[in-house]
């Protein structure tokens, strides 16, 4: 039978939950690409989980030590217990999974995976991805007290969700340093998905980034592949296409975009499409007020101009004009190397600052920036308080 042959509408969850619903329990090579890790980090790590590991990148070498990680997508916990490793005791890994048996896969290892790496910092969780609020496990709970036999029934259990979300969230807003993923995100469906990346900017501190792995398309993938549980279960047919990806990214309100890996050849072609792996890096905390204290920036090269994701564009070696909230989103993260910071000899107190117009696209007087020296004649090598000097200071 051809791979496309159905096209009766697909049940996306239905189809994923089966497809690693087994796989959790036999191992299934052909579900995502080869992937290598780094082996220091293996061998602390059950071949069970290696065996049944289905994924398409290697999020976890983004990550720092101390670093509160989610992992979206966790199954078997291969990316969790490679990520505790990484951030270390001081830091702290959550994985959120919707499979009972790849929850199980993950949790039956964790006191094992503990004593070998000397800690234990690893946390699984049931929820799914694109709602990251409401904890299935104290659903479920619910549920099993006060099974749903009518209408009425239902519309009590969706307040409980409700509250369940308000009152004892899976993950707490702002509480993630960062949000990785490795070839999960396809699997959710594509009305599921703005609210998806809404979630993941929820869970992140001011300052945290997602690091997502997942496989892109490099054209639309049409409806009939699509409609198809084979493919889209294994990776392919609910694949984002690459540029779409990225824009998703934006829509959610990230900054700073960079793709850190591209796979060069693809994984898989179906239909003349082509199928790889992408690693996307993009950071939050771009919001606030614009005000005025004086700073500038000078983009260093190599690029004769570049716009950033705000809008702002910055010239290279001119003295740009920035407001507080950019200067200090250009002094570090994805900019930091490409950025030399100008700070004001004295800065405005932020009760005088006033407000700042980002797109103005202005160029700082360097006589801004030296507000507050003292006016002064200096030669090179001259002191100016030195023995023999006029009084200068």
């Amino acid at each position: 039978m051809s791979i496309i042959e159905n096209n009766k509408a697909l049940n996306v969850d239905a189809a994923v939950r089966e497809r690693y619903g087994a796989a959790a329990e036999a191992a299934e090579p052909a579900l995502c690409c080869p992937v290598s890790y780094d082996p220091q980090y293996l061998k602390a790590i059950p071949t069970e989980i290696i065996e049944r590991d289905y994924g398409c990148g290697d999020p976890s070498q983004y990550l720092q030590p101390g670093d509160h990680v989610l992992d979206l997508g966790s199954g078997g916990g291969k990316i969790c217990y490679i990520a505790s490793q990484v951030v270390g005791p001081d830091g702290y890994v959550v994985g959120v999974d919707i499979n009972d048996q790849m929850l199980r896969l993950a949790r039956q290892y964790q006191t094992e995976v503990a004593d070998r790496i000397g800690y234990r910092n690893t946390d699984f969780r049931k929820g799914r991805i694109q709602d990251l609020q409401l904890n299935m496990e104290l659903f479920e709970e619910h549920l099993a007290a006060d099974p749903i036999n009518s209408a009425a029934g239902w519309l009590a259990a969706d307040e409980i969700a409700e509250q369940l979300r308000k009152e004892q969230p899976l993950v707490a807003s702002d509480s993630m340093d960062a949000v990785v993923s490795n070839c999960v995100l396809n699997l959710v469906k594509n009305e599921d998905r703005k609210q998806l990346f809404a979630e993941v900017y929820r869970v992140l501190k001011r300052g945290g980034r997602a690091i997502i792995s997942d496989i892109v398309s490099d054209e639309a993938v049409p409806e009939s592949l699509q409609n198809n549980a084979e493919l889209w279960s294994g990776c392919i047919s609910g694949a984002f296409r690459e540029d779409q990806f990225l824009k998703a990214f934006e829509d959610a309100g990230f900054y700073g975009l960079e793709i850190v890996s591209r796979q060069e050849e693809a994984w898989a072609v179906v239909e003349g499409i082509e199928f790889r792996s992408l690693t996307v890096r993009a950071w939050k905390g771009k919001e606030g007020p614009c005000i005025d204290r004086h700073q500038a920036v000078i983009y260093n090269g190599p690029w004769k101009a570049v716009i950033d994701d705000d809008g702002h564009k910055l010239l290279r070696g001119q003295r740009m004009a920035v407001c507080e909230k950019t200067a200090a989103i250009y002094t570090s993260g994805p900019y930091a190397s490409q950025i030399t910071a100008i700070n004001p000899a004295e800065v405005v107190p932020a009760e005088q600052a006033a407000n700042f117009d980002c797109h103005a696209m202005k160029i700082r007087d360097p006589k801004i920036t030296k507000q507050g020296k003292p006016t002064l004649n200096l030669l090179p090598g001259q002191d100016c308080c030195g023995e023999g000097s006029s009084s200068c200071c």
